[in-house]
């Protein structure tokens, strides 16, 4: 019965994921106030958006200067161990960063791994980038210098060593928190721009009439009739208000839209003197268009004042609105235009970060009332959808989601590592060519251990730990998707194989061949036999008695980090997989005595953690009961009466009547050289000798 135990704790842990965690920001007011210095002072958050503005004393009726906010209200991204960042982050109205600052983290590597000390002098590089820029991360596999060539609008920061998808989480979290309060609060563009904007090719010029500009797009038209605009108080009290007697498809107004930065359209429209006229006045990541009306109505009225914004027309794109400002020159009417009742040149501000190679929609609004003394009003818009031929631009590349960018630059690793586990996979699937020999298997279980412990431990930072078990049940029950997984693509590879492994061989793939403090712990045995120590075995009953109470840890693990997130964060030192694997034994002397503790034990009572203490390896054996195959080949003689194959397995994974107990299998392969071997098995020997056939239980 005991071994069904570890299924109904797993279905226990899986019902606490439905308990959700909340995250809110932790400081008020009178705390931002104290980091801000005068004469800045810090106002009421608006309602849309959870960030305090800053506004100056010397100026108070300018407006906000900066914003202030915390990233845990706007980008609450699970980290590595599950628990978001919460960082206090300062951007100006420019959208540059002036400060980000650490609130609280809880990624295992700068608890008391590396420390804190990396992850500020990290944080550190975004004072003075603009979030026009784009931001990304360098790592110990890329090259820094290379990935700013030819792109002066990429900024690549400085990684952490051994910190790869932490770092890479807290810029997600920096950009993606920072970006919200711009759209919001700055006009910047809209979720879909994840690339720089196009840019305007300014060396490509032809000679094109208003006719075929209007045909190829470049410019846009949008005709109205009294129907069209009825339609847009549809289901409103707005609605039948006209009393016109005209016929519903009388024309109301036609409106026009071009993008002057294109020279090829601002030249016909203004003629080549405007067009050098505008483009002296215009600043950097400036854009102006062309709006005319045609028609009985106009898009401006008499009440329009020279240099301000038209009363009646918005433009947005993905869903941000942009300020238009009238360039305070009247455009001439451009040939082949229709008779026009009113035209201007309208601009942005300057880095207002819009892509004028993307789609944008200018809003046409109409007003009707009811009443006379105190008249209601009712509003309807209509929208023109305008994109420039993509001709006019160079567009950039588009980028690639930072998670990806990892996959990249770690495409060595991978590919090594991708190549290594298809050896592997090689030789448990046709062990018997490898296995018979005792020589050729200790080569190439030692070398493979090696590699592990060096190459997937040390180098590539793929140990698999028990943090990402407990990280994924804090990102779930805080109701968050698992993307963080897809920062770390070394581990997450070795955890799709794992899985995999399960189905074919059981939990004994990784325990056996790809845990690096696993191989660490074989070493440390070689060390002691070296040495003199004589391996001993625990008393039968503490053993299982320690076997069974790794389940307990486990399952406190899994319990403390549904209910009790922070408890969790302490209970998982019970690992000694950060100490001796992520930072090599450079950690405080605590931690270090009680890693190399571990393997002074393990050299006396063979791989003692694994065994007895590891609850990686109690969720490893909880897998491994996904396997369908019964893998290793066993004879009728197995155990009745032989026990060879009982006596030398070190793992202690065979019982008495020669049965292999798959949960303790760490997969060394002695048992299938045995069975293979008529030097070592001994029924082989017994019945070679007497000319007899051997019976055996085949295998698949």
């Amino acid at each position: 019965m005991t071994r069904h135990r570890p299924w109904r704790w797993l279905a226990l842990c899986v019902g606490l994921l439905t308990i959700a965690n909340a995250a809110a920001g932790q400081l008020s007011r009178d705390e931002i106030a104290r980091r801000i210095s005068p004469p800045l002072v810090v106002g009421e958050k608006p309602a849309d958006t959870p960030a305090w503005p800053i506004s100056s004393e010397l100026t108070p009726d300018a407006g906000p200067v900066g914003w202030v906010f915390e990233s845990i209200d706007l980008a609450p991204i699970p980290g590595f161990e599950g628990t978001p960042y919460n960082l206090l982050i300062h951007i100006d109205t420019t959208g540059k960063l002036l400060d980000v600052e650490l609130l609280r983290q809880h990624e295992p590597v700068f608890l008391s791994g590396l420390g804190e000390a990396p992850l500020h002098a990290f944080l550190a590089q975004y004072a003075g980038l603009n979030l026009s820029q784009s931001i990304t991360v360098s790592t110990a596999y890329s090259d820094r210098a290379n990935a700013r060539q030819g792109d002066p609008s990429r900024v690549v920061l400085d990684g952490v060593t051994k910190a790869t998808a932490s770092v890479r989480i807290a810029n997600q979290t920096v950009l993606t928190a920072a970006l919200a309060v711009a759209r919001a609060q700055l006009g910047f563009a809209g979720p879909a721009q994840q690339t720089p904007p196009a840019e305007v090719r300014e060396d490509l010029f032809e000679v094109r009439s208003f006719a075929q500009l209007l045909a190829d797009g470049a410019i846009a038209k949008l005709s109205l009739s009294r129907a069209d605009v009825e339609a847009l108080f549809a289901g409103t009290d707005g609605a039948g208000l006209d009393t016109s007697d005209e016929a519903p498809n009388a024309l109301v107004t036609e409106l026009y839209i071009a993008y002057l930065n294109a020279p090829t359209i601002g030249r016909a429209i203004l003629g080549d003197a405007g067009y050098t006229h505008l483009r002296d006045f215009l600043e950097p990541g400036q854009h102006a268009w062309w709006v005319a009306s045609a028609g009985p109505e106009a898009f401006v009225d008499a009440r329009f004042v020279r240099g301000t914004a038209p009363e009646r027309l918005e433009m947005k794109q993905h869903g941000t609105p942009f300020e238009l400002r009238d360039f305070d020159t009247a455009p001439p009417s451009p040939p082949g235009a229709p008779p026009l009742n009113a035209a201007l040149v309208l601009r942005t501000s300057p880095l207002s970060g819009l892509d004028p190679a993307a789609e944008q929609h200018f809003e046409l609004s109409f007003t009707r009332q009811r009443g006379q003394i105190l008249p209601q009003r009712f509003y309807g818009k209509a929208t023109l959808a305008y994109t420039p031929p993509t001709a006019y631009f160079r567009l950039p590349p588009k980028a690639l989601p930072e998670w990806l960018i990892a996959w990249r630059e770690r495409a060595v690793e991978l590919s090594i590592i991708g190549v290594a586990l298809l050896i592997l996979s090689i030789a448990l699937a046709r062990p018997r060519w490898l296995s018979v020999s005792a020589r050729k298997l200790r080569v190439f279980r030692l070398g493979f251990l090696a590699f592990t412990l060096i190459y997937i431990g040390w180098i590539a930072q793929g140990q698999l730990s028990i943090v990402q078990i407990t990280g994924a049940i804090k990102t779930l029950a805080a109701g968050h998707a698992l993307t963080s997984f897809l920062y770390d693509p070394v581990s997450l590879l070795i955890m799709a194989f794992t899985l995999l492994s399960f189905f074919i061989w059981g939990r004994g793939t990784f325990c056996g061949w790809l845990c690096p403090f696993g191989a660490l712990q074989e070493f440390a045995a070689m060390l002691g036999a070296r040495l003199g120590i004589k391996a001993r075995k625990l008393p039968p009953r503490m053993a299982y008695a320690l076997d069974r109470g790794r389940y307990v840890v486990l399952l406190a693990l899994v319990l403390s980090a549904a209910l009790v997130p922070a408890m969790a964060e302490r209970l998982v030192e019970v690992e000694p997989f950060k100490t001796a694997i992520t930072v090599g034994f450079d950690r405080a002397w605590p931690f270090v005595l009680y890693a190399t503790g571990l393997l002074a034990l393990g050299a006396v009572y063979y791989k003692f953690f694994c065994r007895y203490l590891c609850p990686l390896g109690a969720a490893m054996v909880i897998g491994g009961k996904l396997r369908l195959l019964d893998w290793l080949p066993r004879r009728a003689e197995c155990g009745q009466p032989c026990q060879t194959c009982r006596h030398r397995c070190a793992y202690d994974a065979i019982d008495r009547k020669g049965t292999i107990r798959y949960q303790d299998c760490f997969q060394c392969l002695d048992c299938v050289g045995i069975y293979h071997d008529d030097a070592r098995c001994a029924p082989l020997l017994l019945y070679r000798r007497k000319g007899r056939r051997v019976g055996t239980i085949k295998s698949p």
